[in-house]
């Protein structure tokens, strides 16, 4: 069974850090973009940030210069650095990573983590 297993998360002061890993697992030929979401309560799911297999990143307005997303690709392991937090970063976070299970494959298929939850006090 394939799994993605987010960790890291919980309770920071506003301009505290905190740092999300994304763990994959199963039977994986290749992981390709992985990415974080996160979701508030009332509001809709959005991108936060992605990387390609390769390291090329992609983030939101909202956290640009403030988050940093990575990937250590021999640990099959993303991660969410979050720095400089506000309250409006309190969220689910939720992993998110592009699959070929399959050496036959054409084309990966989306998985997601069951959620972090992240909450930013004043």
């Amino acid at each position: 069974q394939v799994q993605l297993v987010e960790s890291g998360g919980g309770l920071v002061m506003a301009g505290g850090s905190l740092r999300l890993s994304c763990a994959v697992s199963g039977s994986i030929v290749r992981i390709n973009t992985m990415g974080w979401y996160r979701q508030a309560p009332g509001k809709e799911r959005e991108l936060v940030a992605t990387i390609t297999s390769g390291g090329s990143t992609n983030y939101a307005d909202s956290v640009k210069g403030r988050f940093a997303i990575s990937r250590d690709n021999a640990k099959k392991t993303a991660y969410l650095q979050m720095n400089s937090l506000k309250p409006d970063d309190t969220a689910v976070y939720y992993c998110n990573a592009n699959l070929l299970l399959s050496r036959w494959s054409t084309r990966g298929i989306d998985y997601w983590g069951e959620g972090t939850l992240v909450t930013v006090s004043s």
